[in-house]
């Protein structure tokens, strides 16, 4: 956890350094609206996409995942064959297959690209599921790499940070204004700083809303391409013994949202969580004209 959060930190000083310099060399200054909307972006979406760079990395660091490179026994060829086939299917090039150490059924997507990616699963997933059951849920992965989903995740992100950034900002410089009663002080004044930090946490909640909305949406449709490349039923089987064996996921919050297994809740919980219910998942499958058979290159599109 403390490694965890160092690395948090030190990545976030290493983006403000980082556009600190681009501004200085392109001479913009933040003081101006104009500036500071340049300064907000930079900001929002460098961090997002550093994130993204080094997602395969950090998501390996974390969970102490061990990619699987000579097949040791049958499961591990079984699993390197699995997801050959089915990212053949999708059109995609080979993920990397990899096994992390964990009790519960879970499993992860990553990768800043569709033809880099990595997929893994926990021990407890190859314990607690049958072939079929995992199979479906290496398609879900494999599906969230064939949608894009991680890229445009960090578009999102990118944006929603930006406007954060900027409109928190804004409002702390009028709140300044008016507190030092109309004089201009350049965003320094004694409300700004206090003003600045409540708007970026309240602004940021919303913001995660929106992405989680997102993310509930997309696991539909990484369910939909599961069952595309796995069978609609092995889909649903797998659903449904995720919700007889769920725990608490020990996944990072860098990969939490694309593992195959979201939390459980209802009203304004929901509105955090970065998957939708599995009966919603489950009656959604038996309600889709999901076509089985092998589909086209870029069937997910």
């Amino acid at each position: 956890m403390i490694k965890r959060y160092a690395l948090l930190i030190a990545t976030n000083l290493a983006v403000l350094a980082l556009v600190s310099i681009v501004m200085a060399v392109l001479g913009v200054s933040p003081a101006t609206y104009g500036g500071l909307l340049v300064f907000a972006a930079l900001l929002g979406f460098g961090g997002a996409f550093f994130s993204l760079a080094i997602s395969k990395w950090s998501a390996k660091r974390f969970t102490r995942a061990q990619v699987i490179t000579a097949p040791r026994n049958d499961t591990e060829r079984w699993l390197l064959a699995t997801v050959q086939r089915q990212a053949q299917m999708a059109g995609i090039r080979m993920p990397e297959v990899a096994v992390y150490d964990a009790p519960e059924i879970n499993a992860f997507a990553t990768g800043a690209r569709r033809d880099a990616s990595l997929v893994a699963v926990s021990r407890g997933l190859l314990r607690g599921m049958t072939r079929d059951e995992a199979e479906a849920v290496l398609a879900h992965e494999v599906a969230h790499v064939a949608n894009g989903d991680m890229v445009t995740m960090t578009l999102m992100q990118g944006v929603l940070n930006t406007f954060v950034i900027f409109l928190a900002r804004v409002v702390g410089r009028v709140v300044d204004g008016y507190l030092s009663g109309g004089r201009d002080n350049g965003g320094g004044g004694i409300g700004y700083f206090a003003v600045v930090f409540v708007l970026d946490m309240i602004f940021g909640l919303f913001a995660s809303m929106i992405a989680m909305w997102f993310s509930r949406h997309r696991e539909f449709r990484a369910d939909e391409g599961g069952a595309r490349l796995a069978g609609r039923e092995k889909m649903i089987a797998a659903l449904q013994r995720l919700g007889q064996t769920y725990g608490h996921s020990t996944l990072p919050k860098q990969v939490a949202a694309f593992g195959i297994s979201g939390g459980v809740g209802g009203g304004l919980r929901r509105l955090m969580m970065s998957h939708p219910p599995l009966e919603e998942r489950i009656r959604a499958l038996r309600e889709a004209p999901v076509d089985d058979r092998a589909v086209r290159q870029g069937f997910l599109a």
